[in-house]
């Protein structure tokens, strides 16, 4: 199977499953490109999730950086495609159908209960992440601060990637 078609299916099969975004999905998508089709490395997967982080727009970039990593412009335009139509397709039914309900109380508890879900998924993505890419204590040091500092003040991110960036270059992380 072709490079481009392989993106193509397993992100478009990705795309069915992304509830809460790319980053509820980031342990699978680390799993993929990284240790079944060998597409990136760890640094490169975590290089492109930081970029993708400290960009504006979607977080999606970071399945456009795969592509891009395994195809160049073509597979970048052929990663972000497959990985928006078949949630956007579901979003689009979905929300057709809830904008149909008429019980108000039904309404909100659809509309509470995939919040608690996407809420729930992004957290278990960032312990899986982080267990992955941690490879010291200085880096899982590193990580609990940050999200203390996220937590506790109003720092914008991009503050806390430049300060982890600057540790990784210093040697420490």
């Amino acid at each position: 199977m072709s490079a481009l078609l392989s993106l193509f299916i397993k992100l478009s099969a990705f795309s069915a499953l992304a509830f809460g975004g790319i980053n509820a999905l980031l342990p699978a998508l680390y799993d993929l490109s990284v240790n079944q089709e060998h597409w990136l490395n760890t640094q490169t997967f975590a290089d492109f999730f930081a970029i993708a982080q400290a960009a504006p727009g979607p977080n999606l970039m970071t399945v456009t950086l795969i592509g891009w990593h395994v195809s160049g412009v073509i597979g970048a335009i052929v990663a972000s495609i497959a990985i928006c139509w078949p949630s956007s397709i579901m979003v689009f039914f979905l929300q057709r159908y809830i904008s149909n309900l008429r019980n108000p109380i039904t309404k909100k508890t659809i509309q509470f209960a995939a919040s608690a879900l996407a809420v729930g998924l992004v957290l278990g993505s960032a312990w899986d992440i982080s267990q992955q890419i941690n490879h010291s204590l200085a880096a899982f040091a590193l990580t609990l601060l940050a999200i203390a500092v996220m937590l506790l003040s109003r720092w914008h991110p991009l503050y806390l990637i430049v300060i982890g960036a600057v540790l990784g270059v210093l040697g420490f992380i």
